[in-house]
């Protein structure tokens, strides 16, 4: 079990901009019958550990040293320039107690209508919604996409094996990946026109980091 330490503080507001010019990221910890918790984690660390677990993976979280409790990362939010981690929630769980998260796909194998045909694969969903005891919660769900022989027959949500213990949430009737025939050279330039007319129009981002920062704990006190 992957394990994380963090620190608890009182600072609010705007203050957190001191924590973040030492390396740290402000976080808050809550959870059903847990009182809200600010706290600081370095970011190093944090990083790290965020590309092993995401946001489907269970792993220990330790306050000042304490007992370590089992945690998600709920919501981990971006600054929209730099790309820099702003703030974390961490969800402390219950182990008899079922949730409810989305957990990501991952595309295995070549499908035949790619291979032999020369299709273009085109994967409109990422991640599914699950229902789950903490137990069975998996990183991915794993879905071999081989099979796809012709053009425009999509594979469903539903009619994916779901791991043993999920329970599937919602939208088994959407088309979690299809095979579509390959584009002529017109449609390929007309799309390539498309490119430039849209980075033409890209706007500069206004840097709005002081009233981010006040967001960032409103949002988390309310939790």
């Amino acid at each position: 079990m992957i394990k994380l330490s963090v620190s608890s503080r009182s600072d609010q507001g705007k203050t957190v901009k001191k924590i973040r010019t030492q390396g740290l990221v402000p976080g808050v910890v809550y959870g059903n019958s847990v009182d809200n918790q600010p706290v600081s984690v370095d970011k190093l660390v944090f990083d790290k550990i965020y590309r092993q677990v995401g946001e489907s993976s269970l792993f220990d979280l330790v306050v000042d040293g304490r007992e370590p409790v089992k945690v998600l990362v709920k919501e981990v939010q971006i600054h929209p320039t730099t790309g820099q981690v702003r703030h974390v929630d961490f969800h402390q769980i219950k182990m008899d107690e079922k949730l409810t998260v989305e957990v990501p796909i991952k595309f295995i194998g070549e499908p035949k209508a790619v291979k032999e045909l020369g299709g273009i694969l085109v994967k409109n969903i990422s991640s599914i919604e699950v229902e789950c005891l903490p137990k069975d919660l998996v990183h991915e769900i794993e879905v071999d996409i081989t099979g796809l022989a012709e053009f425009n027959k999509g594979l469903l949500i539903k009619e994916i094996k779901l791991p043993q213990g999920l329970k599937l949430i919602s939208g088994g009737e959407e088309v979690l990946v299809v095979v579509t025939e390959p584009r002529s050279e017109a449609e390929l330039e007309e799309l390539k026109q498309e490119v430039k007319e849209d980075v033409s129009k890209i706007a500069k981002v206004e840097d709005k980091e002081g009233k981010e920062d006040e967001d960032e704990e409103k949002d988390s006190s309310d939790k």
